[in-house]
Order: structure tokens, then C-alpha cells, then sequence
């Protein structure tokens, strides 16, 4: 978020805390100044205040403005950052994806050899249970055949 100070005459709302050492000096301008002041004839007392005042806001707005860019250039610092992290990630995520697709295939084709070997087992007893029904249909065919015959030749005796 970019701001701008449009009207560097308007009173500044937030409070700067000097650095150290800074307030001496300032002190001591302001001071310097003032005794200047009285020893002037050509400058009016009521301009030197307004321009002094005047200057200050400009120089508090321009530093203002210095600390914005600077607060704006660190987001920008930080997004790139995140952004750098976040296609990092992104290669790490979808390395780690590819590798579990790779090992979950390797899974598949172990169960797919596992579950074809059940199967041909599977198939065979199917077919020796095929055999053994048609042997057990022929046997119980032939059965029926005899008793039949079997009952026909008591029927014959008997008569």
C-alpha cells in the first residue's frame, strides 16, 4: 500500500520519536535560530516561524515517505519470498506425489502378480470341480442306468 502526503502544509497526526542524541542538536538549531531572530531587521518575526514549521512538516513528510517506500520495498522483498517458497513447495509436493505414484504402482503390480498366481489356482480347481461333477453326472447316470435295468430284469423274474 503506497501513501502520499499531497499538501505538505497539513499538520502530521502520528508522533516520530527522535533518535538519540538527535533532540540535542535540534535543540540547539532551534536555539541558534532564535537568537538569529532579534539580530535580523530585514526578516519579520511571524515568517521564520512559518517557514521553519513549513520546512519541518516537509522534512517529516519526506521521511515519512522515505519510511513508506521502504515499508512497500520489504512487502515486496516479502511476497517474493513467499512466492519463491511457494513454488518450492509446490516442486517438493508434486515430487513427493510422483514418488508415491511410482511406489503405489510398484504396490499393484506386486498384488496384480499375487492375486494372478490365486487366480490360476482358482481356474484350476474350477476345472478339476468341472471334471469331477461330469465324472459324478456319468457315475450317477450309469447308476440309474443299472438300477433301471436292474428293475426291469426283477420285473421279468417275477413274472
Amino acid at each position: 500500500m503506497d501513501l502520499f502526503f499531497e499538501d505538505p502544509t497539513l499538520p502530521c497526526t502520528s508522533q516520530s520519536t527522535p533518535k538519540t542524541g538527535h533532540e540535542d542538536s535540534q535543540m540547539s538549531e532551534d536555539t541558534d535560530h532564535d537568537s538569529s531572530i532579534g539580530k535580523s531587521s530585514s526578516v519579520s518575526v511571524t515568517e521564520i516561524p512559518e517557514h521553519h514549521t513549513s520546512s519541518s512538516i516537509n522534512g517529516i513528510s519526506s521521511r515519512v515517505q522515505g519510511l513508506v517506500e521502504k515499508i512497500n520495498g520489504s512487502r515486496t522483498s516479502d511476497q517474493k519470498v513467499m512466492d519463491s517458497f511457494q513454488e518450492n513447495l509446490v516442486e517438493k509436493v508434486k515430487g513427493v506425489c510422483q514418488q508415491m505414484k511410482e511406489h503405489m504402482y510398484t504396490v499393484y503390480e506386486e498384488n496384480s502378480s499375487e492375486v494372478q498366481v490365486k487366480l490360476q489356482e482358482l481356474f484350476e480347481v474350477l476345472e478339476n470341480c468341472t471334471k469331477l461333477s461330469n465324472e459324478l453326472l456319468e457315475a450317477s447316470q450309469a447308476l440309474a442306468s443299472l438300477s433301471k435295468s436292474l428293475a426291469i430284469s426283477q420285473t421279468s423274474e417275477s413274472l
